[in-house]
């Protein structure tokens, strides 16, 4: 077959819609079950999971971000929204519908300042351990990782030694 995108994309060798599937996720007390899109691994997860292993990221996070989706293909998550450390290294902080960042107030309804009087803000924090690992253990079963591959049979030719006698 001669390599060409038609015989690529006749043999699968794109990575197509994202896939469907269902993760349970124990909180506390609680269950609860989301439906996930996952993107097969692709050019792009490759590069950024060299550039991760290069100390320019963090791997799970850039797998999680570049694998999770919506129905269309849209990521859900940023790497930051996964370690809850911004591109500046300062946290992630929760934010009000108006995009601001919301203050945090004690039990009496005061505001909280740090030693030197300035505000301090929520912080998001990262991504739960069981969720993270409950988003890499769907994307292994979509992408087939960890699985044995079935034995492929092989072509092998066999060339008959002549004996030089007739």
């Amino acid at each position: 077959m001669q390599l060409s995108v038609e015989s690529l994309r006749d043999a699968g060798g794109f990575t197509g819609a994202p896939v469907k599937r269902q993760i349970e996720w124990v909180k506390g007390e609680d269950t609860l079950v989301f439906d996930v899109y996952v993107r097969r691994l692709s050019y792009q997860t490759a590069v950024t999971d060299a550039q991760a292993l290069a100390g320019h990221g963090d791997l799970a996070a850039s797998r999680i971000a570049h694998s999770i989706c919506d129905e269309h293909g849209k990521p859900v998550f940023s790497v930051h929204d996964i370690t809850g450390i911004d591109a500046d290294g300062l946290p992630v902080l929760v934010r009000d519908e108006s995009g601001n960042p919301i203050r945090v107030v004690d039990d009496a309804g005061e505001l909280v300042v740090d030693a030197d009087g300035e505000p301090i803000y929520q912080e998001r924090g990262a991504l739960d351990g069981d969720l993270t690992f409950a988003l890499l253990t769907v994307i292994g079963e979509v992408n087939g990782l960890g699985k044995i591959p079935p034995k492929r049979s092989k072509k092998i030719s066999v060339k008959k030694k002549r004996s030089g006698t007739s």
